[in-house]
């Protein structure tokens, strides 16, 4: 398609902020509307697996993230109570030298935001958007009634809440999923912990505590920790009116270990109360218009693919559009690359959550003897580590990308580099 066609973008988080770098790169007048007076991030801490690593090795960005995130080489989990191992997957079990990068949502949103600066993207601030009205080209409107400008195309990228994704061929609200958590950022404590591994803590699947190391916010910064315990939403006032010592009292009488972490916490308000929801938009696309992240598809945490699915989503509509001659085929071409990747993961998603955050008995006790058993034998280990790394189903060839030999980049300096393909 030809360059300059005059593109939207509203949310500037990691998935419009990225889809504005393809864009501006590929020739478009891209123009990224927040809402806030400043943009910020929302959350604590994630795994960038492969798959977004992959993406932000291809924008130039992965020398930068990995020098403030936490290198991940495995995912392990244990029963509170016996100790015993019902979680253990390595990335090793897969070829290529694949491994996660966990970082302080700070970090990625800063990566991104800096490098969208640095290339002169405007980006309009404060700004409620409302509703798009489609013609000739899309207008948008802002929660005043104030028609703040005309684009051949529209990006969503305004996440859970979006108010625009009801302009999508077949719109689809999320549902809220019962159990959500209580997070905090914390500072990093070595001792007992593993400094490249998520490690839970679990008491059947009413209680799932965890901990990941984040690296650092900000250059500079202190090496930080994201800090979980699963509950239901409807139950945090009470968790709250019970008091603090009482719920820290809880976290140490599961996990011990975790009293460097809670002693740190010296009131509720350093938590914060995560509330998840699940849908997919089966065309993630309407009339001039496209929608990524969380606001085309979301789910419970589990497999840790937010962040990474949004990164793909950017990179297969700048893909589509440098592809195609029309919009609509673009559109057309961005929503068939992600299918099913998108939906095997928020399949994967609703079938394992309820193994590790639900009310059932007899789930996490299949979990933790007949799951855990046959999870060891071959090639359950590689299947298992290809989950957790997104490449179950392969999301890059078809929007022209190849996965980078991870054992050559590891080994790079930091700083931005630029993609190695296989």
């Amino acid at each position: 398609m030809r360059a300059g066609l005059s593109i939207a973008i509203a949310g500037a988080g990691p998935a419009g902020l990225a889809a504005a770098l393809y864009l501006h790169r590929a020739g478009h007048k891209v123009t990224l509307f927040e809402r806030f007076e400043k943009p910020v991030p929302v959350g604590s801490g994630l795994i960038l697996q492969p798959t977004g690593l992959t993406i932000l090795h291809d924008l130039g960005l992965f020398g930068e993230i990995a020098a403030l995130g936490s290198r991940i080489d495995r995912l392990h989990g244990t029963d509170a109570r016996s100790g015993r191992t019902v979680l253990d997957v390595r990335y090793r079990a897969l070829p290529g030298g694949r491994f996660g990068v966990a970082v302080h949502r700070a970090a990625l949103f800063g990566v991104l935001y800096r490098a969208v600066l640095r290339e002169g993207i405007p980006i309009e601030t404060g700004i409620e958007i409302e509703t798009l009205d489609v013609g000739e080209v899309a207008a948008l409107e802002d929660d005043g009634g104030r028609r703040i400008g005309s684009f051949d195309l529209v990006v969503d990228a305004s996440g859970t809440r979006s108010k625009l994704r009801r302009h999508a061929d077949v719109p689809v609200e999320p549902k809220p999923l019962a159990y959500g958590a209580f997070w905090a950022s914390l500072d990093w404590c070595d001792e007992g912990f593993d400094a490249r591994a998520l490690l839970q803590r679990y008491d059947r699947a009413r209680v799932m505590i965890g901990v990941l190391p984040i690296g650092r916010a900000e250059p500079g910064g202190d090496r930080m920790a994201a800090f979980f315990w699963s509950l239901k939403p409807d139950d945090a006032e009470r968790v709250r009116a019970a008091g603090l010592e009482a719920w820290k009292a809880r976290v140490i009488d599961h996990w011990p270990e975790c009293t460097a972490y809670v002693d740190q916490i010296a009131s509720f308000d350093q938590l914060s109360l995560a509330r998840y929801g699940h849908h997919t938009l089966p065309i993630p696309a309407g009339r001039r218009l496209a929608v990524i992240g969380d606001a085309a598809h979301s789910t419970s945490p589990q497999l840790g693919q937010g962040a990474n699915m949004a990164l793909l989503d950017a990179a297969a509509l700048a893909h589509a559009l440098r592809e195609k001659a029309s919009i609509e085929d673009a559109l057309a071409t961005y929503a068939r690359a992600r299918r099913w990747h998108i939906r095997s993961f928020q399949m994967l998603s609703r079938l394992f959550t309820p193994f590790y955050q639900s009310d059932s008995r007899l789930l996490p006790f299949m979990r933790d003897s007949v799951v855990a058993t046959a999870a060891r034998i071959p090639p359950a280990p590689r299947i298992l580590a290809a989950l957790v790394a997104g490449t179950i189903v392969d999301p890059l060839r078809g929007i022209g990308l190849a996965e980078a030999d991870w054992n050559r980049v590891a080994e790079a300096p930091a700083g931005p580099v630029t993609a190695v393909a296989d």
